[in-house]
């Protein structure tokens, strides 16, 4: 290439596509390259990553295990914001994409790498993601993306790149999907999917039981919030990758979190996507209750009319931006009040709020009754209305 590249610091996975990268940097550009695998969740066998990443040439290995650091500094703070991006997608892959990015700088840094390199094709939002990530920590980092570079462009030719080079790859049959995992979600993408109008398989599933197959007894949780944020179920406080493992687990059991869309990429194509949160579904629909009765209606309106564009700042990969800091500063401070205990049924795919109660609530049974009170003159309710009602009017009298 005509670039000199020094050494490389490449997201691994270890599956077929950054194996062959792996050694397509090395065979391309004569370089060092040191693999960096994220746990972030995907539950993927990681043990053999190592050994796989060696044998295919890489100098170093760094596997990092990341869960706490996902949950709390990057799924909890969207969730916290109610961040949902085109009404529907829970932002699973998109909130991951900068933590690996993060954390595959500081490695960066410690090796004084100056390159790093990502598997995402040139067809996806991920290379967005990724690659804004490197830059807003390195302005000048040297960036690889073989994607967008190399000849293997179907499954045989890195197949058989593989198969030349030794490169250990699975004799199973490959998953029809395509797929990305971690603690908040799993998406499926490709194969039949690719028709809007092909059913989604049953047998594709996999963190969540068919709600038509979910038990037919409901199951009552609370969870418990502090500032925004879930810090207990059932009274039992955990670490905030525990707590998300574990709605996954109730959500899961109870079908609940299936989703089917057809969503618009920042590349510009449409794409459907199938996905299941079941931890996370659960966990906005507690959030959204305990805001109910403890954040001002002025201050939820403003921050709910942000949430479209909060969401787009992180769908397309600007999590490190200007923006999104002075959007997450404004949200965090929403919260300082949304504290107390949520009680949510799960029930055959779906989570019904039963019941919500906080020392910090701004409800009133004094205010809201249907019988008598002492608080508040219904009298005073004409002269609201009609000052309300004089622009319409003086509409109405203006247009005879």
């Amino acid at each position: 290439m005509s670039e000199k590249i020094e050494k490389v610091i490449l997201a691994y996975s270890g599956g077929l596509d950054t194996s062959v990268i792996l050694k397509w940097l090395i065979e391309t550009y004569k370089c060092d390259v040191i693999t960096f695998s994220a746990d972030i969740g995907q539950e993927e066998e990681l043990n053999d990553i190592e050994e796989k990443a060696k044998k295919t040439g890489a100098s170093k290995v760094y596997i990092d295990d990341l869960t706490e650091t996902f949950a709390a500094d990057f799924v909890f703070p969207a969730f916290r914001a109610n961040a949902i991006y085109e009404g529907e997608y829970l932002l699973g892959t998109a909130l991951a994409r900068p933590l690996i990015a993060q954390r595959q700088m500081e490695i960066a840094g410690i090796e004084n790498a100056d390159a790093v390199s990502h598997g995402a094709t040139g067809k996806g939002n991920d290379q967005v993601r990724f690659e804004l990530g490197y830059f807003a920590h390195d302005p000048h980092i040297k960036i690889i993306a073989p994607w967008r570079e190399w000849d293997l462009n179907s499954r045989t030719s890195l197949m058989a790149f593989a198969e030349k080079h030794g490169i250990p790859v699975p004799t199973t049959k490959k998953n029809p999907y395509s797929t990305d995992r971690n603690m908040l979600h799993i998406s499926y993408e490709g194969g039949i999917l690719e028709d809007p109008w092909n059913q989604p398989p049953e047998d594709m599933f996999t963190l969540t039981t068919s709600p038509k197959d979910a038990p037919c007894t409901p199951e009552v949780i609370e969870i418990t919030f502090e500032t925004g944020n879930p810090v207990a179920i059932n009274g039992k406080e955990m670490t905030s990758a525990n707590i998300l493992r574990e709605l996954n687990r109730l959500g899961g059991s109870h079908g609940i979190g299936r989703l089917d869309i057809v969503e618009n990429r920042y590349v510009g194509m449409k794409s459907r996507g199938v996905y299941e949160t079941p931890g996370g579904t659960i966990l906005r629909k507690a959030h959204m209750a305990m805001e109910s009765i403890t954040m001002d209606r002025e201050v939820m309106h403003l921050r709910d009319s942000l949430i479209p564009k909060y969401s787009e700042i992180i769908y397309n990969g600007f999590w490190f931006s200007p923006e999104m800091k002075l959007l997450q500063n404004m949200i965090d401070q929403t919260q300082i009040n949304v504290s107390g205990i949520v009680r949510i049924e799960l029930y055959k795919g779906n989570c019904t709020t039963l019941g919500r109660k906080s020392d910090l609530s701004l409800y009133s049974e004094d205010f809201a009754t249907f019988e008598d009170d002492n608080v508040f003159t219904q009298k005073d309710a004409e002269g609201f209305i009609r000052l309300n009602a004089l622009r319409l009017r003086i509409q109405k009298l203006m247009s005879k």
